[in-house]
């Protein structure tokens, strides 16, 4: 799968440190806008306890987890869609994205410079928003320029069907809207795909706090954030950068111990890299073996013959039928050989829509 999300937001706010801890890449993360001239790309890991129980269970010689990209975009500023600061640059890197993580800045530090001189999420918040309905809003002007005119002439239904949609996205964002929060038909939907507009885009706002809130949870700032978002039925995640950089660096058993030191749960990036992969309407399979064990990244809705195109596509090409056991039963039954016995184990043909957790032997013949 290639899907991927951006990391965007204001200059100074960590977006940086934070695609560091992602990737574990040391890219330049520094006091002043633009630190990140190229959007950099970095492949993570998604967190999944299930991986460790199988491979417990079947002792492979590997084990291989599922990835997804994750781009670092460089800081947005006000003015961005007329030009200002790298402007259109950023924007058309922005478009390229399938999902967005703004990081908001809900940290006071003096030594931080502030691109807008203090501390205000919301304000943030909207500023990037304006910059980004702007973008999209002169793009649908510049459509319906081109054809707004051969709709009146020639009646054409495609034709007009696409005027009516791009219409009907210029008044939302011209009130202010984005388009992720309006209601389209399918047939809508297929008309501005092409267009890639960054307001459709699912996002998350990922909540940079200090160290001293990062074991608290929400303070005065990440609550007008959960406030707005619940607005958008956008997820929150609440992380402070800082630390999760530095437990990049640490090994698995020494991460646990500084997690329970500082009284938190789980960290931060395994909450928005879940979430994330959630957003993009991402699902896992497994394979299961001896030789190895391995997560297979799949977008939800797809049907056992196109999972198995994921592995290779001659098991697609030759789908006879898709050997399937669910990851709960088998964890709950211990072996396969019990869930075989239980009648658990299913034969699936070419319709079966995949579910998530399903682990799968695929029969082929090419």
């Amino acid at each position: 799968m290639s899907l991927k999300a951006g990391i965007v937001g204001l200059p100074n706010v960590g977006k940086s440190t934070l695609f560091n801890a992602i990737t574990k890449k040391n890219i330049l993360a520094a006091n002043y806008p633009f630190a990140t001239i190229e959007p950099n790309v970095g492949v993570v890991t998604v967190p999944d306890n299930r991986l460790d129980v199988l491979n417990e269970m079947y002792q492979p010689k590997s084990l291989v987890p599922t990835t997804f990209e994750f781009t670092d975009i460089a800081g947005l500023v006000k003015g961005a869609s007329k030009g200002e600061g790298l402007g259109n640059k950023f924007l058309s890197h922005i478009r390229e994205v399938d999902a967005i993580v703004e990081v908001v800045r809900c940290f006071e530090n003096a030594e931080i410079t502030h691109v807008e001189g203090q501390i205000n999420p919301l304000r943030d918040i909207d500023i990037i928003k304006v910059e980004l309905i702007m973008a999209d809003l002169e793009i649908i002007e510049n459509r319906l320029n081109k054809i707004g005119k051969k709709a009146d002439m020639t009646k054409d239904k495609d034709t007009l069907l696409e005027v009516n949609t791009l219409k009907k996205c210029q008044k939302a964002l011209e009130e202010n809207k984005c388009l992720r929060n309006i209601e389209f038909t399918d047939e809508e939907l297929e008309v501005i795909k092409s267009f890639n507009l960054i307001t459709l885009k699912p996002i998350i706002y990922a909540t940079n706090v200090s160290e001293e809130d990062a074991s608290v949870g929400d303070n005065e700032y990440t609550k007008l954030v959960r406030d707005y978002a619940a607005q958008e039925q956008a997820e929150v995640i609440v992380m402070c950068a800082k630390i999760e950089s530095e437990l990049s660096e640490l090994e698995d058993e020494e991460k646990k111990a500084f997690l329970q030191d500082m009284g938190i749960d789980s960290s931060g990036l395994d909450k928005l890299i879940q979430a994330t992969y959630s957003l993009l309407g991402l699902k896992t399979f497994f394979t299961a073996g001896a030789d190895e064990v391995r997560a297979w990244t799949f977008k939800a809705g797809m049907k056992a013959p196109q999972c198995a195109g994921i592995i290779h596509t001659d098991f697609e090409k030759g789908f006879i039928k898709a050997e399937v056991m669910s990851y709960e039963d088998l964890e709950k039954l211990k072996s396969e050989k019990a869930v075989k016995e239980a009648g658990k184990l299913r034969l699936e043909g070419k319709d079966y829509l995949m579910q998530d957790g399903d682990i799968c032997y695929f029969r082929f013949n090419v």
